[in-house]
């Protein structure tokens, strides 16, 4: 993995930097943050992180290892892979993602493009015990809006479907099944979602 690398810059775009290391230029997808930080001609170095494709090699470079270590943890929620990622990154700081995904704040996350609401209710829940590795201070200032019951009923049905052994996706699947339910009788108990849940489980 290259996880590093010094050189000059040689070129610069909206979201991509080209960095001559030792003669060899290395083109970099960046946030504009990133490439905003950088002149040409100027000597630098970018924490990076290669994604190996059947059709490709990305590089992308970051100004600080933080940056690149929640581009890496955001790709291990499902359905977010490297372009979604820098998205985020482009519109938050680690700092904001961290507080957004710690308070489950919806409303944040789906500033991001591409990232509607189900996408960021799967990211909170996927994780929300994962960003504390990161070692990053939360944003105090990221607004953390109350959630309505719905959200709250979605979290604590995956996460114990997860404790007796399902996988995320399994969970999420069993959530979006029974959400008639909820639609139906918003009173329902969370004794009645998991069992209706688990029920549509042993059918699949």
């Amino acid at each position: 993995m290259i996880a590093r690398l010094t050189g000059t810059t040689a070129a610069l775009g909206p979201n991509w930097v080209v960095l001559d290391v030792a003669g060899v230029g290395f083109q970099l997808a960046c946030t504009p943050s990133t490439v905003a930080s950088l002149r040409p001609g100027e000597r630098t170095a970018l924490s990076t992180t290669l994604i190996v494709r059947e059709d490709a090699l990305t590089l992308y470079g970051f100004a600080t290892d933080t940056e690149r270590d929640t581009f890496e943890l955001l790709q291990l929620a499902s359905g977010v892979g490297p372009k979604l990622a820098l998205a985020a990154l482009s519109v938050l700081s680690p700092a904001q993602v961290v507080q957004a995904i710690q308070s489950g704040s919806i409303g944040t996350l789906i500033k991001v493009p591409g990232i509607g609401r189900k996408g960021a209710e799967k990211m909170i829940i996927e994780l929300r015990d994962r960003v504390a590795a990161l070692g990053v201070q939360p944003d105090e200032t990221v607004d953390t809006e109350p959630q309505p019951p719905v959200e709250r009923w979605r979290e604590q049905v995956s996460t114990g479907l997860q404790g007796l052994g399902w996988s995320a996706k399994d969970a999420e699947l069993a959530v979006e099944n029974v959400a008639d339910l909820v639609t139906a009788d918003p009173q329902i108990s969370l004794g009645r979602l998991m069992k209706a849940a688990l029920q549509s489980l042993a059918r699949a």
